[in-house]
């Protein structure tokens, strides 16, 4: 049997930043890092596009929460203990430079994640941390004030368990042998697949500032629109897939979305294209883009709203400047099914947050048993913050590992 003062299960962002900075506050502690796989930080590799989206620019504990679906009352005083800039601090103060972009995600200069992969590798070298892999976990239990944790080939004894294995349902198994409550994981982070003429051969366009409603619900989003060869995408879509989860998850993924690609109501719309039609009177309707929409979308509502190719602005009758006006403020789309956003597969479920102590993320039923990242049911919209969970709940587990 070997034997640890800390076994961390999980080689992931949560589990290496717990364990770095454990043994970078308590020296005197041995430390292991257990990974089910050959190689570590999957996700951090394949984040961002390769790039690795650290965080994002959002810098008040209460407006960063708003980007949690789930977990945003128990993430602000977490987030009071170590925030953005505590994040980038932290890497900046290990060798790794970080940008942010317009849209205020963070990464490292150099786009590529491997930079992140690196300087975790380098830490956990300088301060002794045990980072083993093929370690399988079968099972693990409390023994008096220690645990035991069975991997398919070793034994490990440790005083302290750190558990970050992400959306894990192997785990959430032996968790709930513990007594744990796990909440059933759905999908949190989907892209939309739709079937409809009006976008089906315009894939690649993005309409920026739209607001997206599901229909009979009171879920609403607003950002870009990206439209794909599956569906729709982008922001908007994204962040209706994270705090719809439980929702949409119940209808089957089939539901109708409404969406308005000008912001402004139907009314006022309406009469600017009257005004429109006066001014372009010669003008052909589907050449004449209007209200900053993307050519080929504009093209794609005007066929919609029974105007033919060679209609003028002048030939307009009042049904078709309404059905235009309705194509650009209320166009209703049915979804049928989703699709995995990229490579980063995010789950909405885990551990009950009722079951967790946020000032220490250890369990509430054991002794020195805690949780980093998304293990817990905590998880955020696209952009660096699921990211962020994982290092404030990292450190926290760090801070309290020796109490």
């Amino acid at each position: 049997m070997k034997q640890y003062d800390v076994i961390v299960i999980g080689g992931g962002a949560a589990g290496f930043f717990a364990a770095i900075n454990s043994a970078e506050l308590y020296p005197e502690l041995k430390i292991a890092i257990l990974e089910r796989g050959k190689d570590v930080l999957g996700k951090v590799k394949i984040s961002g596009g390769g790039r690795c989206n650290v965080t994002h620019a959002e810098f008040i504990p209460q407006e960063l929460t708003q980007y949690y679906p789930r977990g945003e009352k128990e993430l602000l005083g977490p987030f009071h203990t170590f925030m953005t800039g505590d994040t980038m601090e932290w890497f900046e103060n290990r060798g790794v430079s970080l940008k942010i972009e317009d849209d205020g995600r963070i990464f490292p200069t150099s786009n590529n994640s491997q930079t992140i992969i690196d300087c975790f590798l380098n830490e956990a070298k300088k301060h002794n941390v045990d980072v083993l892999t093929n370690q399988s976990v079968i099972s693990f239990k409390q023994d008096h004030s220690s645990w035991i944790t069975e991997t398919k080939t070793d034994t490990f004894l440790s005083k302290k368990l750190v558990v970050a294995t992400g959306s894990n349902p192997k785990i959430w198994t032996f968790l709930k042998q513990l007594k744990h409550n796990i909440i059933t994981p759905v999908p949190s982070l989907f892209t939309f697949n739709i079937k409809d003429k009006r976008i089906n051969d315009i894939p690649g366009v993005v309409a920026q500032n739209v607001t997206v409603k599901v229909v009979d619900t009171n879920l609403e989003s607003y950002g870009p629109l990206l439209i794909t060869h599956w569906g729709m995408s982008a922001p908007s879509i994204l962040k209706l897939s994270a705090f719809g989860a439980l929702e949409l998850a119940k209808r089957d993924y089939k539901f109708k979305i409404e969406i308005n690609f000008v912001n402004q109501d139907f009314d006022s719309v309406l009469s600017q294209l009257k005004t429109i039609k006066q001014e372009l009177s010669k003008k052909t309707v589907l050449k004449a883009t209007q209200f900053d929409i993307p050519k080929r979308l504009w093209q794609t509502l005007v066929l919609a709203s029974d105007i033919i190719e060679q209609t003028r602005w002048a030939d307009l009758n009042k049904s078709q400047l309404e059905a235009l006006a309705n194509q650009l403020t209320q166009a209703v789309f049915t979804v049928d099914g989703k699709s995995t956003f990229k490579e980063e597969f995010v789950t909405a479920g885990g551990i009950d947050l009722k079951e967790v102590n946020f000032k220490t993320y250890q369990s509430k039923l054991y002794d020195n048993l805690y949780f980093a990242g998304e293990i817990i049911n905590v998880d955020a919209v696209t952009g660096g913050f699921n990211f962020q969970n994982a290092w404030t709940s990292g450190y926290i587990v760090a801070k309290h590992i020796n109490a």
